[in-house]
């Protein structure tokens, strides 16, 4: 039974994987859809270098989630590879080490985004900001790593 659901599924053009959670980037503004055809309605219009969660996969079009917890459908050509998170707190403080006593680089206001770089031990993210500054963030003052 589970190798004849896995056949259809395969068959539907549907993305299975073992493997974790997938984040892409919008690449440019562009409409969300509230179905994988662009003769669905449109939900809004989502902002260029917006990370978004990958649900599910089908030829030409991408289910994500943002980071509200919305559901929408995008069309792939505009998810990038790049992989960019966003502050989820009013500040987050961006510093030089993976410490809290490591000195201030920036803040970063909440919905700004920035490039993911790496997950560090302790629960911190290395990132860069779009001006080229790159510090370590707390985990719980972004989403999308």
């Amino acid at each position: 039974m589970k190798r004849l659901l896995l056949m259809c599924i395969a068959a539907t053009g549907y993305s299975l994987s073992a493997n974790a959670i997938e984040y892409r980037t919008v690449s440019t503004a562009t409409v969300l859809y509230d179905a994988p055809s662009q003769r669905g309605s449109r939900l809004f219009v989502i902002k260029g270098e917006t990370p978004v969660e990958v649900v599910v996969s089908l030829e030409g079009w991408s289910k994500v989630r943002d980071a509200e917890g919305g559901l929408a459908w995008i069309e792939k050509k505009y998810l990038s590879e790049k992989h960019s998170v966003m502050v989820t707190t009013d500040r987050a403080e961006v510093r030089q080490k993976a410490e809290e006593s490591s000195p201030l680089v920036f803040e970063a206001v909440k919905h700004v985004a920035m490039e993911y770089l790496e997950a560090v031990p302790g629960g911190w993210v290395k990132v860069r900001h779009r001006d080229g500054q790159t510090g370590f963030v707390r985990a719980n003052q972004i989403w999308g790593y």
